[in-house]
């Protein structure tokens, strides 16, 4: 797990167990259920299927990062220049096929060490449960990166 002096917040293989399991509400959206063996944590997930098309069983690399730059300091030019078509960039965004960029809204705490995290990337949410010590560096409010990579 990653330390608070990297950008990285948490990361962890994913596979998909369910997609749209409650029904299709939109068009282009899709709602997945994944679970990790790593650090045996759930996943909810909304994501944009047109552009990142998943299928129950696949595997995925999944990361929630402070920000793009490599090494962990944030250089605002380059994490705006990296959004921009043709534009120059040098961030960890290159690495990985779906980028989405969004805020923690919610943190819940349960009984049994175990926390949810919830966060919205425009619209389309996501939580995040698993054991606390998988999840300290996440703070509501923060603005946050998602990134995967099959």
């Amino acid at each position: 797990m990653a330390n608070r002096e990297s950008n990285i917040l948490f990361d962890d293989l994913f596979t998909i167990t369910a997609i749209d399991s409650e029904g299709k509400k939109f068009d282009r959206v899709s709602r997945l259920h994944a679970h990790s063996s790593n650090f045996d944590m759930s996943l909810v997930l909304d994501y944009n299927l047109e552009l990142y098309p998943l299928y129950v069983g696949d595997t995925f690399t999944f990361v929630l990062a402070s920000s793009l730059s490599r090494g962990g300091m944030v250089d605002e030019e380059n994490m705006q220049a990296s959004w921009r078509p043709g534009g120059i960039s040098k961030g960890i965004d290159e690495d990985y096929e779906y980028v989405m960029h969004g805020r923690v809204y919610k943190f819940d705490d349960a009984a049994d060490a175990k926390v949810t995290v919830y966060a919205s990337f425009g619209g389309l949410l996501m939580a995040l449960a698993g054991s606390f010590r998988h999840l300290q560096n996440i703070v509501i409010g923060e603005n946050i990166f998602l990134l995967m990579r099959r």
